[in-house]
């Protein structure tokens, strides 16, 4: 169905690969629609309620974008390039309402970091490498890099990263905040199989609804206590909030729907 990921389901939980290991993982095009498509169906499944998304192979995560395909874009074929990304996959990732983990497993550069930063948690290898390093080439992130890295690791040390176009470690991605564990390349895709197994188990109503709210906090003109007033508000309303409330009382397991 997919040229360049895999797409595969384990129970609840949906894991997706970029698979273009000889490319180091990088994002074109094709690459990109794949992913959108991919994760709007992941979206639209009543039985998956988390995603984590990786790279192929130990090397890379995501190396960046593939350069080849925009090294000689116009000013507006630039502007068009960077709005269509941010459409089509990562303010998608960001704003979706099914869970996202990156799976982090060697180099996130460029658009990988970006894809990263856009997903809702982030586990990374300890061989990782993290950084944005458009500066180098005479252009700047265009996948929301200069603001999802500002509001993860502050003005200042976004700044440094971007200016220098220098790559940050695993740790010291941890120490930022810009990971959220850092763990053996082994221990990666179990790690972030266990978490997604606690996320799992939870509402995927109120998940959404927190998904939301958080996600208020960044856009301008949004007050995100109001939102988190009015998605607490419609959680009352939901099945998962009778299902859960109905389970605590009787001391049991709560059997969440969605709904």
């Amino acid at each position: 169905m997919y040229n360049n990921i895999l797409s595969e389901s384990k129970g609840a939980i949906h894991k997706i690969s970029i698979n273009r290991p000889n490319q180091m993982n990088a994002l074109n095009k094709e690459t990109i629609d794949e992913l959108g498509q991919a994760l709007q169906s992941a979206e639209e499944s009543n039985e998956i309620k988390v995603i984590i998304l990786t790279g192929s192979g130990e090397k890379a995560f995501v190396a960046g974008a593939d350069i080849k395909e925009f090294a000689d874009f116009s000013i507006e074929e630039g502007k068009l390039l960077s709005a269509q990304g941010h459409q089509k996959l990562f303010n998608l990732v960001e704003n979706l309402s099914t869970p996202v983990i990156a799976a982090v497993n060697g180099y996130a550069l460029g658009g990988g970091l970006e894809l990263a930063m856009a997903s809702h948690i982030r586990i990374a290898s300890d061989n990782a490498k993290l950084g944005l390093p458009e500066v180098s080439l005479g252009v700047i992130p265009g996948y929301g890099g200069t603001q999802r890295l500002a509001q993860l690791v502050g003005k200042g040390k976004a700044f440094e990263l971007i200016m220098s176009a220098g790559m940050m470690s695993a740790t010291d991605a941890g120490k930022w905040g810009l990971v959220n564990q850092v763990v053996t390349l082994d221990e990666l895709m179990p790690t972030c199989e266990k978490l997604a197994g606690k996320i799992a188990r939870n509402s995927p109503r109120a998940i959404s609804s927190a998904i939301i709210s958080v996600n208020a906090l960044y856009k301008e003109g949004v007050d995100g206590y109001k939102t988190e007033i009015s998605e607490f508000g419609k959680c009352f309303g939901t099945e998962d909030f009778k299902e859960g409330t109905t389970a605590f009382l009787e001391k049991r397991k709560p059997e969440f729907t969605g709904k």
